[in-house]
C-alpha cells in the first residue's frame, strides 16, 4: 500500500532523475552546437581566405590584360553594336517583328 512518504518519495526521485536526464542531455546538445560553430567558423574562414587570395591573383592579373568581365560599365562601352535601332520602312519593320509578335497591336473595346 502507497502512504504519503512513499508517494513523495517516488515522485522525488522520479524529479531528480529528470533533471539529471535534463542536464546530461543540455550539455550534449550544447557540445553539439559548439562543435557545429566551430566548424562552420573553419569553412568561413576557408571561403573567405580562398575568395581573397582569389582577388589579390585577379588583381595582379588585371594589370597583365584589360579583361573587362568584372565591369559591366566597361564592358558596355566595348560592346561592337550596343543598341538595337528602329527600322528605317515598314518592309524592314516586319522582317523585325518576331513571328509570334502582332502586327497591329490589340485595344480592348470598352
Amino acid at each position: 500500500m502507497n502512504t504519503i512518504r512513499s508517494t513523495w518519495i517516488g515522485w522525488g526521485t522520479l524529479i531528480v532523475a529528470g533533471g539529471g536526464a535534463y542536464l546530461l542531455a543540455k550539455r550534449s546538445i550544447n557540445a553539439d552546437k559548439a562543435a557545429r560553430h566551430e566548424a562552420d567558423m573553419k569553412r568561413r574562414q576557408m571561403s573567405q581566405s580562398l575568395e581573397q587570395s582569389s582577388r589579390t591573383s585577379a588583381l595582379k592579373g588585371l594589370h597583365r590584360k584589360a579583361d573587362h568581365a568584372g565591369s559591366p560599365s566597361t564592358e558596355a562601352s566595348h560592346d561592337p553594336a550596343p543598341t538595337n535601332h528602329p527600322p528605317n520602312n515598314t518592309s524592314s519593320k516586319a522582317e523585325a517583328q518576331s513571328k509570334y509578335e502582332a502586327a497591329v497591336p490589340y485595344r480592348a473595346k470598352k
